[in-house]
């Protein structure tokens, strides 16, 4: 099986559900669209039964290019995680 893609859930939804693919279309777009605009406020997105996308800020660190092995200074930076709820983690584990 191959990457889920957005393409991919579109037909997904146009299956199950009967809509058109571009009431499926704008449906993901508008629901990606929100997540995006939650994180880029800096506040977490819930998701029950699936899991929880938050923000986190990751501060100024020293490292080095391993090219050169020259020390460089990486710039602080906000990064995006995501936990997996407790029902899709006894679900993934259920399946192995």
């Amino acid at each position: 099986m191959g990457t889920l893609t957005k393409s991919g859930i579109i037909d997904q939804i146009v299956l199950d559900t009967g809509l058109s693919r571009k009431e499926a279309s704008d449906g993901i777009e508008t629901f990606i669209e929100i997540i995006k605009g939650t994180l880029e406020n800096k506040e977490p997105v819930s998701i029950s039964g699936f899991g929880k996308w938050k923000v986190r800020e990751k501060s100024a660190r020293r490292g080095r290019n391993p090219k050169t092995t020259e020390e460089i200074t990486i710039s602080p930076r906000s990064v995006v995680t995501f936990s997996l709820s407790n029902v899709l983690r006894a679900r993934l584990s259920d399946d192995t």
